[in-house]
């Protein structure tokens, strides 16, 4: 693998990014507790009194984030020579849209006088950023003298598009100066909860009067999750299935404890995407594991790193999306990349349980993973791209015959979060990364096999608990156009197993062991 790039390309530092946390409450199991799920004002209220509000509170409800189309996936083969500036460049496309969906949620009154506004003011100019770097990637691919990928062009157009679940991006605040509102409604909570987030605050009860002052141009964003992402986890019905093991099945587990991230390595960064840039994610990431890992890490800087994992040959690198917990308190990132300037708030929560298993396959024996084989399950744009590459699944302990990939679960009282990544177990035999940083490897078919041309390998299986109040008060950190939508969940892996290691997990698979 290649060593990567020592320069940096910071992220232009963007103004008035505080996103204000506005406080709901809602009674979750033993007790109130006071939460913010990102919601329109008005959402989820029906009947009599549901809420009156003298902000534009459906803005949200028309237009909610940008679309734009994934170039990294329209990107199968790149010459290594050309791949750091590539790499670069899909960085750059992914701030451009951080950027302009900034300025499209700042002005979503404009917008809404104005619908022009936003094709002028943020979806004219991105376009134009988009083809620059586009043809940037071009010329990079053809000066090593690769085939330049066709319609590259017709990928710089973007466009406005509503949340799926009814918009999750109504603003609870005006940008623009201050705004005052009282809503009136029923609810099971009666209370009151304020929350200073920045120059703002929020009170508000289930019968009473709430309001919502966004001073100095700093009102709340609003960029999701909505109420609609959750759903009672007991309303689910099981739906795990697994194939039936075969006579040459390698049913062995080798479990590594690497811990939860107690010692907190968290960086927006990411060493796969977007090797040799910061803020390469622009949201924060969990770390177990290797802890060299940032966007500047080489494979020799990773071999020589020091790891969170008992076993001291498993220098590998875990990392997800950290969790947060929306109740109005604000992370030490509030003002960082990654964190409030990416519309990132809340809470970081730390697991209370990871567990990491590398599991066989139904069908076949298991082959040794290369060293520096990079892994990514999941799409961290599922929400625009759609859910093909979707694959991070919740559920609630006790209740985990019931998967759930595009909703948050709502546990019942005295039951935990989960979150599981079953990563891809099927290797190409030759690669240990590629350009869309997918091809190199696949699932298995229904059946369990590999597809043609693959070989089994062992299959990273990571569960992460957390232990949060019950209810829809929390949401994994999201690129900002993604809304923290459930969907986006994703997780990395890269491979740093020393070979010996490796060698006994192959033959503990194998010979159907549980080891550690």
């Amino acid at each position: 693998m290649r060593r990567s790039s020592r320069s940096s390309r910071k992220r232009s530092t963007l103004a008035g990014r505080m996103a204000i946390a506005s406080v709901a409450l809602i009674l979750g199991g033993g007790g109130l507790v006071a939460v913010n799920v990102y919601a329109s004002a008005n959402e989820g209220q029906s009947g009599p009194g549901s809420g009156q509000n003298s902000g534009q509170l459906n803005i949200g409800q028309q237009m909610s984030t940008i679309s734009c189309p994934d170039v990294t996936n329209s990107l199968p083969d790149v010459p290594d020579q050309a791949r750091p500036q590539v790499d670069r460049e899909l960085a750059d496309i992914d701030t451009q849209i951080t950027n302009a969906y900034e300025k499209f949620a700042s002005n979503k009154d404009k917008v809404a006088r104005d619908p022009g506004w936003a094709d002028r003011s943020v979806l004219a100019p991105l376009k134009d950023s988009r083809a620059a770097s586009l043809n940037r990637i071009g010329a990079a691919i053809g000066r090593v003298g690769g085939q330049q990928p066709q319609g590259l062009q017709g990928l710089a157009a973007c466009s406005m598009r509503a949340d799926d679940n009814g918009g999750a991006a109504a603003a609870n605040g005006q940008a623009q100066g201050q705004q005052q509102g009282q809503t009136q409604g029923q609810g099971q909570a009666q209370g009151q909860g304020q929350n200073v987030g920045g120059q703002g605050q929020a009170q508000g009860g289930g019968q009473g009067q709430g309001q919502n002052v966004g001073g100095q141009g700093q009102g709340a964003l609003g960029n999701g999750p909505s109420k609609s992402d959750f759903v009672d986890i007991r309303s689910v019905q099981p739906n795990v299935r697994t194939p039936r093991t075969q006579r040459n099945g390698s049913t062995g587990l080798f479990t590594s404890n690497c811990g939860v991230n107690q010692n907190a390595k968290r960086n927006p960064d990411n060493v796969i995407v977007a090797p040799g840039v910061s803020n390469g994610a622009h949201h924060m990431h969990d770390y177990v594991g290797n802890q060299a890992t940032d966007a500047f890490s080489s494979d020799t800087d990773l071999a020589n790193g020091g790891t969170s994992c008992q076993n001291q040959g498993d220098k590998s690198t875990y990392y997800w999306p950290v969790l947060r917990l929306q109740n109005g308190q604000n992370e030490n990132d509030a003002n960082a990349d990654g964190g409030g300037k990416d519309q990132n708030v809340g809470k970081i929560q730390t697991p209370v349980q990871v567990t990491i298993k590398l599991a066989g396959s139904p069908v076949s024996k298991v082959t040794a993973m290369p060293r520096f084989l990079r892994i990514i399950t999941g799409d961290a744009k599922a929400l625009t791209n759609g859910d093909a590459n979707a694959n991070a699944s919740w559920s609630c302990t006790g209740f985990e015959n019931r998967q759930l990939k595009d909703k948050y679960p709502i546990c019942p009282q005295g039951s935990n979060v989960v979150r599981t990544f079953k990563f891809q177990s099927c290797w190409d035999g030759k690669n240990t990364d590629s350009a869309n940083h997918r091809t190199h490897v696949a699932f298995a078919q229904k059946n369990g096999a590999c597809p043609a041309g693959f070989k089994a390998i062992p299959q990273l299986q990571q569960r992460i608990v957390y232990a949060v109040p019950p209810g829809p008060g929390f949401a994994v950190d999201s690129f900002p156009e993604q809304l923290h939508k459930p969907v986006t969940d994703h997780g990395d892996f890269i491979d740093v197993f020393s070979d010996s290691l490796m060698r006994k997990v192959v033959n503990c698979i194998n010979t159907g062991r549980s080891c550690a």
